[in-house]
């Protein structure tokens, strides 16, 4: 829906102001101005939004992701291994504690 707008509000002054121009150079211009503040709003809503200026979450992100990469992959043990308890199917009646 924002999107629409903002076209729509584009598309209403990029037609008024044509006839205002005197030359195709001062519509260029117009132009470029209205796109640079344009990518200033979206960029500053973005870093509102995003908690970008948080470094904490970067920090807490990071970290997660190191402790990740220094954890082993667990290792396959054999279940048949001499030692090692069978798994137990259900019984009929419930175990009691």
């Amino acid at each position: 829906m924002p999107a629409l707008l903002l076209t729509e509000v584009w598309a209403y002054a990029l037609t008024h102001l044509v006839p205002l121009a005197g030359r195709p150079v001062e519509l260029l211009a117009g132009a470029a101005l209205g796109a640079a503040l344009l990518l200033a709003v979206v960029l500053a809503v973005r870093l509102v939004t995003t908690g970008a200026g948080v470094p904490r979450a970067g920090r807490r992100s990071r970290a997660l992701r190191d402790r990740a990469r220094r954890r082993r992959i667990p290792r396959q043990l054999d279940p048949d291994a001499p030692g090692r308890p069978r798994p137990r199917a259900p019984g009929l009646r419930p175990a009691t504690a």
